[in-house]
């Protein structure tokens, strides 16, 4: 059924009176009843239909939890397997998600496949669907990308791709395996997650295109759900992530924005010759509960500067480890690295709350030469701007 002449047949129906649908439906046979039921295109919300065009090779439909997305992609990947032979990928976070949302879920591919007839042959312990025109989709993980190497597949259907824990190796091989048929397609069905340089690089690129949609227009969640929802995240951070399927880039009143930090990225190459380089330190936190410290973890910076006019400083790298204690001997070495990397000359060092650093000399030797020389500073929750003497 073409997707607007369903759409007409809504609003035809939404404008009549009970009495005159319920003749109808009198007049449909109980096959036609059961078709018109199942008919996805006739019922489906607009960021749920696919896009028009041939231009696309990328399908990201990012929408809020509860919107109809997993129906979408199995209504999207059973269609395209009964229309002809082909190989098909299905990519989940992980084989048992993919398993259980995206095969055997409630609005998974045998569900959905149950109201168009046979459904396809289901095989668990391959992770395999087989269709009775030999189309064949496969389940793949998206936290072991090396699994998708070698592969050949028509189309791909990735799901809850801002859970994928390998998502840049497992998106890049299945991109590298989309070579059969005359034009390869994917489909992408995600509630977004901040940070997430893949999301953001998907939805910038020129074959892409992005349907959206919130949770609140499926009509068929329940209502006080969708109240409680409302009432609950209305308006937070995280309801404009999980409910209306909006990508936040940035911590309201963050001090360093991503695009700023981009815009300020350069190569290595540009870089001017550093007049000094200094280590920066700054110690786990750390609480008492159930009567024991524990430190959250350490976080280093490298920084440089040149006293050239017009120059700034610049940070050279960084890192962090989290786990208290035991993780101290990890981050001593990692910033031993950049000590070693950058030829740093100073340490700065600052106690949170409690938080311990090793002394100076114990970085110096990780470095390889001298003492370290610096100065350190407690600080606090009301500390707002710090300022490290010969540092």
């Amino acid at each position: 059924m073409n997707y607007d002449a369903a759409r007409n047949g809504v609003i035809a129906l939404a404008h009549m009176t009970v009495a005159q649908i319920m003749r109808f439906l009198r007049k449909l046979s109980m096959t036609e009843l059961l078709k018109f039921d199942a008919e996805f295109e006739f019922w489906a919300q607009p960021g749920q239909r696919p896009p028009e065009g041939k231009g696309w090779s990328t399908w990201l439909m990012m929408a809020g939890r509860g919107f109809g997305k997993t129906r979408a992609g199995a209504e999207w990947v059973h269609r395209l397997a009964r229309q002809r032979k082909v190989r098909i990928a299905l990519v989940g976070a992980t084989i048992e998600e993919a398993r259980k949302v995206m095969v055997e879920g409630v609005s998974g591919l045998l569900a959905v496949a149950e109201g168009y007839g046979p459904k396809p042959k289901w095989e668990p312990s391959l992770g395999r669907l087989t269709w009775r025109n030999g189309s064949v989709a496969t389940l793949f993980s998206g936290e072991s990308g090396d699994g998708l190497r070698g592969p050949e597949h028509d189309f791909a259907w990735c799901d809850e791709l801002a859970k994928w824990s390998d998502a840049d190796n497992a998106w890049t091989n299945l991109q590298f395996g989309l070579r059969r048929g005359e034009r390869p397609r994917t489909l992408v069905t995600t509630t977004p997650k901040s940070a997430m340089p893949l999301l953001q690089r998907l939805m910038n690129e020129r074959r892409t295109v992005v349907t959206r949609g919130k949770s609140g227009d499926n009509w068929n969640l329940p209502k006080q759900f969708l109240e409680v929802m409302m009432e609950t995240y209305g308006g937070t951070r995280i309801g404009r992530q999980e409910m209306d399927g909006e990508l936040i880039e940035d911590v309201p009143g963050s001090l360093w924005p991503r695009k700023l930090i981009e815009r300020c990225r350069v190569g290595s190459a540009a870089l001017p010759a550093m007049d000094r380089v200094v280590v920066g330190v700054e110690g786990g936190l750390r609480c008492v509960r159930h009567r024991r410290r524990r430190a959250r973890g350490r976080t280093f910076l490298c920084a440089g500067g040149c006293e050239r006019r017009g120059s700034e400083p610049g940070s050279l790298g960084g890192g962090g480890e989290r786990g208290g204690a035991r993780m101290a001997g990890r981050a001593d070495r990692r910033r031993g690295q950049q000590w070693r990397r950058h030829g740093a000359e100073r340490a700065s060092r600052q106690w949170g709350r409690g938080g311990k650093h090793p002394p100076g000399p114990r970085l110096a030797r990780q470095g390889g030469a001298g003492r370290a020389g610096g100065a350190a500073v407690r600080g606090g929750p009301g500390l707002v701007r710090r300022r490290v003497p010969g540092a």
